[in-house]
């Protein structure tokens, strides 16, 4: 098994302790979550994404976490129609229990590092939020492009490089809690939570100039978004219960394995595989990126 350092430790506790994590809000249409996930892929609203499903026969969740989009993927396709494969490196089970009573979902136990080729092929993969957490997200990358069918695409979502104040911040409290146990760490994230939601509160607008340096780029914003974007995660949503909120907190700064990139970067990924961008998305916080094979 691939060496994770605490991030499979802390994705396992994540998932075991809270598997339902998002997954209503993930399925709920509007919810900021929901419009998040169609609006980074590039889908106008819950047609397009049927559309876009609906000529797929074998779909591909990789790192499918405790199957939330596994299951917004099923909701918007046809189980006559289309197989869905989800698998995961801790939380195959739990996919698996929440998904029960869906229909054509199959889930497996699988490490992105190692030989997949047992999966077959699919003509959409799905991989989002999850090759940042890898020991060599570029290599889990590629693995996953060998099991595309010809013509098949896969959209993937990496974290992106953040201001240089933001990127310390994290950091700090990544070495910070990374070797904490899971409660700890929980402790330490419920007190970033609750200052990410005094801030949301304020409910006000502050107008700020560009500071290049810090790579702060003007204009009005949310207090919390100021401080979220440019300094540090300190993630509030007030559709959620304080529990996920904290849970996503934690998905940030407690897994080592958290790599941010650029956009070039991914393009290259593309490029040397072989792949045509078909759609692309940027904004404060990752990188969605969708492509097909040449």
């Amino acid at each position: 098994m691939t060496n994770l350092n605490n991030t499979e430790e802390s994705f396992r506790n994540k998932w075991s302790n809270n598997p339902d994590t998002a997954f209503l809000e993930t399925l709920r249409e509007n919810s900021d979550i929901f419009n998040w996930i169609l609006t980074r892929n590039g889908f106008k609203n819950k047609q397009s994404l049927q559309n876009f499903l609906s000529a797929k026969k074998k779909i591909l969740d990789a790192g499918c976490g405790n199957g939330r989009v596994t299951a917004l993927l099923r909701k918007y396709s046809d189980p006559i129609v289309t197989k869905i494969v989800g698998f995961d490196i801790v939380s195959s089970e739990i996919a698996k229990e929440n998904l029960s009573g869906s229909e054509n979902i199959f889930f497996y136990k699988k490490d992105l590092l190692e030989d997949l080729s047992d999966l077959g092929q699919f003509d959409f993969i799905y991989c989002q939020e999850v090759l940042h957490h890898t020991n060599n997200p570029k290599q889990s990358f590629l693995n996953l492009v060998d099991l595309l069918e010809n013509e098949g695409e896969i959209a993937i979502y990496v974290y992106k490089q953040k201001a240089p104040v933001r990127e310390f911040v994290d950091d700090f409290i990544r070495e910070k809690i990374a070797g904490l146990p899971y409660e700890e760490a929980m402790k330490i994230s419920e007190q970033i939570t609750m200052f990410g939601r005094a801030l949301a509160e304020q409910n006000k607008l502050i107008k700020v100039p560009t500071v290049e340096i810090l790579g702060i780029e003007g204009g009005e914003y949310d207090i919390q978004r100021l401080i979220y974007h440019f300094f540090m995660k300190c993630f509030w949503n007030a559709e959620m219960s304080m529990r996920d909120n904290i849970v996503i907190n934690y998905d940030w700064y407690h897994p080592q394995n958290c790599t941010r990139h650029t956009v070039e970067e991914i393009r290259g990924w593309f490029e040397n595989a072989n792949l045509y961008v078909t759609h692309e998305y940027v904004d404060f916080y990752g990188i969605t990126m969708r492509g097909s094979k040449k």
